[in-house]
């Protein structure tokens, strides 16, 4: 079963976004998806709780920030959510169990240097098999010369790039009703569908 892990060391990146969608773009494509959240505030749990019925399921993989347990039987596809300051036996427990990491990135000088460690030490536990790890930027203005520093900062890693996702109000409003951008009619959600193609053909290589 493919099970992919969003991660970061520091907070406030865009970590439940992602999580929350990569279910949601499994689940419309009629996979058996289980979200799971090891993260003390819980957010991807809460969003579950506000998913309404009439979006494609998805069931709650009932980890804990002490113990991650397995994805409830039937499911197909797993996504978990994890803390910021993930690190020691905690991420060693996330790398035993995902297929996929994928880092969510500001294009901060200061994000970059808060990740460097994290992402150096992902890259020599992971040495044989780099392309298990992809990072997207979030909150992007493509416009700018801090996008082109953030894609730099990632290239000179080793790992995926997969692309750049804006700073876009869709995300907020559909968050907050349960729902995703792969619920809604794609003309409502062109632009953001755009930047989602790189990402969601990297996750169909793993189921």
């Amino acid at each position: 079963m493919p099970v992919v892990a969003v991660a970061n060391p520091k907070g406030g990146v865009g970590k439940s976004t992602l999580a929350t969608n990569i279910a949601g773009y499994w689940a419309s494509r009629g996979h058996a998806v289980a979200l799971g959240d090891i993260d003390r505030q819980q957010s991807a749990r809460l969003w579950l709780q506000q998913r309404p019925e009439s979006a494609a399921p998805i069931a709650l993989w009932d980890a804990r920030p002490d113990w991650l347990g397995q994805p409830p039987r039937g499911s197909t596809h797993a996504v978990l959510d994890t803390p910021a300051g993930l690190q020691g036996w905690r991420l060693n427990d996330v790398l035993r169990q995902a297929d996929r990491i994928v880092i969510p990135l500001q294009p901060s000088v200061f994000d970059m240097f808060a990740t460097r460690e994290f992402l150096n030490d992902l890259a020599q536990q992971l040495e044989r098999d780099p392309a298990r790890v992809g990072i997207i930027g979030t909150r992007v203005d493509e416009r700018t010369i801090a996008a082109e520093h953030l894609r730099e900062f990632i290239d000179d890693l080793g790992f995926t790039r997969l692309g750049t996702l804006r700073n876009a109000q869709n995300y907020v409003h559909l968050a907050a009703q349960g729902l995703t951008l792969f619920d809604v009619s794609p003309s409502r959600v062109r632009r953001d569908l755009e930047q989602w193609q790189t990402l969601c053909q990297w996750l169909d290589e793993v189921g």
